[in-house]
């Protein structure tokens, strides 16, 4: 078959795309049917590889012909006749009823199922109760409504489709639509080397074990916690570390449940066996909960000897006061962090308008401008200084030409993995060359998907008072907090930043309404800027009207 596709038949054009990047880097990965599969496709007509490749990216898995209706296509029914005979799609699957009568219009299931009906004006719902008395057993389509003049295509390539999909995104979030969207710009993603070793799964055995972990996760979220479920994810090794992550959330998720449920004791279990960053200090609230003060004081003085964040440490002080005083221990001194400054309103309230809003349009003025950045002002400015350093071609940091960053980006490896890197885009903020390397990147990146920089919120009019009035050291200090934590550390920064040009400063401003307090993550950074000299206060508007 020609090479040449009709450009109608974009979506085939990328899903061969995808077939022919799977074949070249994860050949080894595959077994006899998926390599039938591609070898079989390949030689198949256009028409019927592009009905194929439509019925694969709609959802659910049973198609009406009547509803398979592509111009490009032409006739599904003479398209379908090869993937018939492939295999790959059924004529005679076995429906259900309520299959069935979800593929069925209300007119179709009275004409169809008349003489079954009691009463055929009541809602679609109600004739399904009145039909579920009558029929028990699965049948075809033909079967079920010989009277209508349409056939049913039932897809039997879900298991295949998904193990090709997940080796070429390396997860199963991402759909074949990640194509179209790039197709349509809508997303645009940098272009990245990919070393012959860069992918997410090493082995066949990454793809069972990666599939495994997914069933159980769905077993999971339909309402399952039992001792199967555990022992069905830990029936495992997990060698490859990107899965061992998955499977450490996964067994987080799952001790919170069980704590929800006050199932304490396997709550614990669960917690120390996941190795997840934010287990110990769940571990250590449950032994309170459950009155091990001195188990729980012992962890929590390992959790501030040895803390894996900011955050945990922060937690880990708490509980040590609460737990000293109920052991009768001397009390534990916490540093007290210096108060931010802070400014008090008075607004009227006004529908529909955020609190944050309303707080920058009455600090709005011509000469000291006010913008709504909360996360994104800081993270963008770190992300376009740095964007060399976090899109390096890392072996096995990207491995698909869809992704928005590196897929290591939120672990403890992300900053060593880069260090030198990142050495050299942080240095330019001791000589001034940081300004006109931000701003180029900004021309030459802007629009292209990234794990920092917010597009639509980061206009140029804002980058260049941020240029001018940001201090190269307060701008070091936050992108090197940023790096000691990123997942912890990219939110909670104020809610809104004011500039002085003419005076080349800035106050940042976090904003609370009535009622509204501090949260974790916001007291850390408001400490942080507090410890550096940075300007910051905290608003606390009330009502006008109260």
């Amino acid at each position: 078959m020609s090479s040449t596709i009709d450009p109608r038949f974009y979506y085939l054009h990328n899903f061969r795309k995808a077939l022919a990047w799977i074949g070249e880097r994860h050949a080894d990965l595959l077994d006899d049917r998926e390599r039938a599969f591609l070898q079989a496709f390949d030689a198949l007509e256009w028409s019927a590889q592009a009905l194929l490749v439509r019925m694969i990216m709609r959802k659910g898995t049973h198609f009406r012909a009547s509803k398979l209706s592509y111009e490009e296509i032409g006739c599904c029914r003479r398209a379908a006749v090869a993937l018939i005979a492939n295999g790959w799609v059924r004529e005679d699957a076995p429906l259900p009823l309520d299959e069935l009568l979800s593929l069925l219009r209300k007119d179709e299931i009275v004409a169809s199922f008349a003489g079954q009906l009691s009463d055929r004006r009541a809602r679609k719902s109600d004739l399904a109760q009145q039909l579920a008395v009558h029929f028990t057993a699965n049948q075809s389509f033909i079967a079920w409504c010989p009277t209508l003049e349409d056939a049913l295509y039932s897809l039997t390539l879900a298991d295949l489709s998904e193990r090709l999909r997940l080796m070429f995104f390396g997860n199963l979030r991402q759909e074949w639509s990640e194509f179209v969207l790039a197709d349509l710009g809508i997303f645009r993603y940098e272009r990245v080397d990919f070393p012959a070793d860069s992918r997410a799964l090493r082995c066949r055995e990454d793809v069972d074990d990666y599939l495994h972990l997914q069933r159980c996760r769905e077993a999971f979220e339909a309402g399952e916690v039992s001792d199967e479920l555990l022992a069905c994810i830990d029936a495992r090794r997990y060698d490859n570390p990107y899965i061992a992550e998955r499977r450490a959330k996964l067994l987080f998720r799952i001790g919170q449940q069980l704590e929800r449920c006050a199932n304490f004791e396997l709550a614990l279990q669960v917690y120390a066996s996941s190795g997840y960053g934010a287990a110990r200090q769940r571990c250590i609230r449950v032994l309170e909960r459950t009155l091990q003060h001195r188990e729980a004081f012992e962890l929590a003085s390992q959790a501030v000897a040895e803390p894996l964040s900011d955050g945990e440490l922060q937690l880990a002080e708490r509980a040590l006061v609460r737990l000293s005083r109920h052991l009768g221990l001397p009390a534990q001194k916490r540093g007290k962090a210096q108060a931010p400054a802070r400014l008090d309103l008075q607004l009227p309230k006004t529908p529909m308008l955020a609190v944050e809003r309303l707080v920058q349009q009455h600090l709005q003025c011509s000469d000291a401008p006010v913008h709504y950045v909360e996360n994104t002002l800081i993270c963008g400015l770190f992300g376009l200084l740095c964007w060399p350093a976090i899109f390096a071609a890392v072996p096995g940091a990207f491995f698909h030409p869809f992704q928005h960053g590196p897929a290591d980006l939120l672990t403890a490896e992300f900053y060593a993995r880069r260090r030198a890197l990142f050495a050299d885009c942080l240095a330019q903020l001791d000589d001034d060359r940081y300004r006109d390397s931000i701003r180029q990147t900004y021309r030459d990146k802007f629009g292209i998907q990234s794990p920092f920089v917010h597009w639509g919120v980061l206009s140029e009019t804002l980058l260049e008072q941020a240029l001018d009035c940001l201090p190269a050291a307060h701008l070091q200090a936050w992108f090197r907090r940023l790096l000691g934590d990123i997942q912890a550390n990219r939110s909670g920064m104020p809610d809104l930043i004011q500039f002085w040009p003419e005076e080349k400063r800035y106050r940042m401003i976090e904003v609370k309404g009535p009622g509204d307090r501090l949260q974790d993550n916001q007291r850390r950074w408001l400490a942080f800027c507090a410890e550096h000299g940075m300007p910051v206060d905290v608003c606390y508007v009330q009502w006008a009207e109260a």
